[in-house]
């Protein structure tokens, strides 16, 4: 076997250039230990041998101070990249999970998890995992205060375990360590999301081995942890910025309708303000507003009787109550409804159609229309109460003295637009002693207060309203209105007479006999009218129809005797027309049957012999007479107006 010659002192240089080799190459720290022991076995003397152990020693110094810039450089690059992310990207899952997978590659570890708190729940949940394979540990939820998670959270400082099943220093909870232990995690470390000294989450690097983590990997981890905690504030401030943009740009809008909307009401108002100041009836008013809110108006009054469109709907009163009551629009039905109100007085209602639903402004608008329409009814009233006050003077001077200057007074009623040469009805009303004053406001609204009802028949016979007069006149109230030319005298009295009664009760609370006199024209012959309707009202108590309405010609023979024209053949005709009628007709002698019937004492035998004829041709003839007068002709009421029908007809004849 051959020995290599000893090495002199220049012999160190080959070992040296060996080191600077393996220097340059990277080589790892084993490498290094060979060249020392090459120079032994090629016989190197004492002293190169020290120089080489020397150089040795240095080039491993040389060699680790480079591993940690490499490693410092990785880290300073991932922090780097990280910082680019969070300046780059807007989607915090994204840059959250970058955070978590560069702590598992830059620590070396199996796994790497982030973990933030729901507030709403009171707990803890991943939010993000790296390297994860278990379910079980993907959706664990932890409770505040457990685990090494919750000892992180609470001292705001990082804690490394090598053996999390063997750590006493955390709370274990069975649920956390299975979800460990299915992971099969050993050594973790856990460091805070700081923002300020508040701990917004834990960053946890984590082996399924025993494994100490140096203070280099504690500090790589605490920065990539403020990186994350960077992200969730600015996520935080994003989210807020957002929120706000989106609560100012919803408020320019608000701002921009509300200011449309004012200029809308501004113009309506005005609109409206036009139409009043020019004079305008509630159609117009109830047009424009239809215009305006694109639908249909119809304008009622307290009754629910219409100013304007349709008739009264069904249930409508209950609707009016509650926007009586609410001081505002209410829905009703596919409709709105707005009382008009002076005050706590109901004037009428508006009813707006054709619109399922309003926005504040429209129906801001609606309101408005039903203060318009409550002036406009308002100045109607003022302006018919002082000329109704005019026409009431007129109508007492009239009752009182038709025979001083009736010239005079037929030209005081042409000024006020009272035509007293045409024929009026002549209306007397009269309630009980308190409530005299109350049936006086009655009788003037129902005058002046609305249109004609339309539908009914008295309603439609009753004229304009702006040329009623009512005033108050020996303890009753008399009303003096136009008489239909076209409807038969008697029947307008009656009609006129039973609505009258109706509505004035209604009105007034409370029940109001009303008495008519038939159609008279010229001061005389009114005085005489409004004499017989006062003794229509007596006659109608001394019956027992205190609350009702009629003419002299519906109370029968009282009726004759009551009216001032004693209109025999008026009540002759009444009484047995259906049997003259049929009589003259066929040529039968009905009328002298029932003669005959009455004056036997309604024994049909004695009747028979009266006339000549068989029994049964007697029942026969008095059973047509049932079927064409009623089955109560013979009773003790019609019996008597029928016998003095008869009489007086036999007068007429003679």
């Amino acid at each position: 076997m051959s020995h290599a010659a000893p090495l002199p002192a220049a012999g160190a240089a080959p070992a040296l250039r060996r080191l600077l080799d393996l220097l340059a190459a990277g080589a790892a720290a084993e490498d290094y230990a060979a060249v020392p022991a090459r120079a032994r076995r090629d016989g190197a003397g004492p002293e190169v041998l020290a120089e080489v152990e020397e150089a040795t020693a240095l080039a491993l110094t040389v060699h680790r101070t480079l591993g940690q810039h490499r490693r410092r450089e990785a880290e300073l690059t991932a922090l780097f990249d990280t910082a680019t992310d969070l300046a780059a990207s807007r989607d915090l899952d994204q840059v959250l999970r970058a955070i978590v997978h560069r702590a598992r590659l830059l620590l070396g570890t199996d796994t790497a998890y982030l973990t933030l708190p729901d507030e709403a729940a009171g707990d803890t949940y991943m939010r993000v995992t790296d390297g994860s394979v278990s379910p079980l540990f993907q959706n664990l939820r932890l409770s505040l205060g457990d685990g090494l998670g919750g000892l992180v959270a609470q001292t705001a400082r990082p804690y490394a375990t090598p053996d999390y099943r063997t750590d006493e220093r955390f709370r274990h909870t069975g649920r956390i360590d299975a979800g460990v232990a299915e992971e099969g995690l050993v050594a973790i470390l856990g460091v805070p999301l700081l923002l300020g000294r508040q701990v917004i989450g834990v960053l946890f690097a984590a082996d399924r081995q025993p494994r100490a983590f140096s203070p280099d990997q504690v500090a790589l981890l605490c920065s990539l942890a403020a990186h994350a905690a960077i992200a969730l504030d600015t996520a935080g401030a994003l989210a807020d910025t957002r929120a706000a943009l989106a609560e100012l740009n919803a408020a320019n809008t608000v701002i921009r309708a509300n200011a449309a909307a004012a200029q809308r009401a501004e113009e309506a108002h005005d609109r409206l303000t036009d139409l009043v100041l020019r004079g305008a009836d509630l159609a117009e008013v109830a047009g424009e507003v239809a215009t305006l809110l694109g639908g249909r108006i119809a304008a009622q009054d307290a009754e629910g009787y219409p100013h304007t469109g349709r008739a009264a709907t069904a249930g409508l009163a209950g609707a009016v109550e509650r926007s009586r009551a609410e001081g505002r629009a209410v829905r009703h039905g596919d409709g709105w409804v707005c009382a008009v109100l002076a005050g706590q007085e109901l004037l009428g209602s508006l009813l707006l159609s054709g619109r399922g639903d309003l926005d504040d402004a429209d129906r801001r608008l609606f309101e408005r229309a039903g203060v318009v329409t409550a002036l406009l009814l308002l100045l109607r009233r003022s302006a018919a109460e002082a000329e109704h006050r005019v026409r009431g003077e007129l109508l007492t001077d009239l009752l009182t003295a038709p025979d001083r200057d009736p010239a005079a007074l037929l030209a005081r009623g042409r000024r006020l637009g009272v035509d007293l040469s045409r024929p009026h009805l002549v209306l007397v009303a009269e309630t009980g002693p308190h409530g005299r004053s109350r049936l006086a406001g009655a009788a003037a609204q129902y005058l002046f207060g609305r249109p004609a009802r339309p539908g009914g028949p008295s309603d439609r016979r009753l004229g304009d309203g702006a040329r009623w007069v009512s005033a108050e006149h020996d303890d009753a109230v008399v009303l003096l209105l136009p008489a239909d030319p076209g409807a038969g005298a008697d029947l307008a009295a009656d009609e006129a007479a039973a609505a009258a009664a109706q509505r004035l009760a209604r009105l007034a609370g409370q029940p109001v006999t009303v008495g008519a006199g038939r159609p008279a024209a010229g001061p005389a012959a009114l005085a005489a009218a409004h004499a017989e309707a006062a003794r229509c009202v007596r006659a109608l108590h001394a019956l027992g129809r205190t609350g009702d309405g009629a003419s002299a010609a519906s109370l029968g023979f009282l009726g004759v005797l009551l009216g001032d024209g004693h209109d025999v053949a008026g009540f002759v005709a009444h009484t047995l027309g259906p049997l003259l009628e049929y009589d003259a007709r066929r040529g039968t002698e009905l009328v002298r049957t029932v003669r005959a019937y009455f004056a036997c004492g309604g024994s049909l035998t004695r009747a028979k012999d009266e006339l000549h004829v068989h029994v049964n041709t007697v029942v026969q003839r008095l059973d047509r007479v049932e079927a064409l007068l009623g089955r109560d002709w013979n009773g003790p009421e019609r019996a008597l107006e029928l016998q003095l029908a008869l009489r007086l007809a036999l007068l007429s004849d003679g």
